[in-house]
């Protein structure tokens, strides 16, 4: 348990360390959402004559590489650094059931932002084994999951947030009813 100077300390930095947090979220979900579109056009730029595909593919690498390690590397880390530090104000946690429901969605985010490390990785070895319509419904995981847990945060309400839920699966549906639409356009 903390004493109490150290508490008070804790509760003063409280608004600094939160705009902190949501500074380093914003900059990690860029990131998150810009690697995956240059993992789409990385792969969609095999289709190309061999000195298009070359080139592009030699442009996507650096784009990703800087992308990748400059910012969305490092805000993940700090969004890890600086989430904990406000958990001081929800003891105890099992008080509050909805901050259990976030912790698990932020617990899925970096399993997702893990598992688009080693696209990265392949892709940066040139070894293609995802679609660029899979990517793209992949590219949806992190915006269903930016959606709950901005609902969570919100709404503070796990009841609130299964009807929040409720419309992220059908948001689910139509963005995958949008992007295989959108693949038949593309293909015409």
């Amino acid at each position: 348990m903390l004493k109490y100077e150290e508490k008070g300390f804790l509760l003063e930095a409280f608004p600094y360390l939160k705009a902190l947090h949501i500074i380093f979220i914003v900059t990690w979900f860029a990131g998150l959402f810009y690697i995956v579109r240059l993992f789409i056009y990385q792969t969609e730029a095999q289709e190309r004559n061999q000195v298009e595909r070359d080139i592009l593919t030699s442009q996507f690498k650096i784009m990703s590489k800087r992308l990748w390690y400059g910012i969305t590397w490092p805000s993940a880390i700090l969004t890890l650094i600086f989430g904990p530090s406000l958990i001081h104000v929800y003891f105890p946690i099992s008080d509050h059931p909805w901050l259990l429901a976030k912790l698990f969605f932020v617990l899925l985010l970096y399993i997702y932002h893990l598992l688009s490390h080693r696209i990265f990785l392949n892709l940066q070895r040139d070894t293609y084994t995802i679609s660029s319509t899979k990517l793209r419904m992949w590219n949806e995981v992190a915006t269903v999951l930016l959606f709950a847990i901005v609902f969570l945060v919100i709404l503070q309400n796990i009841m609130s947030m299964w009807i929040g839920v409720s419309g992220l699966l059908l948001l689910s549906a139509l963005l995958m009813i949008a992007i295989k639409f959108y693949r038949k356009q593309r293909l015409k």
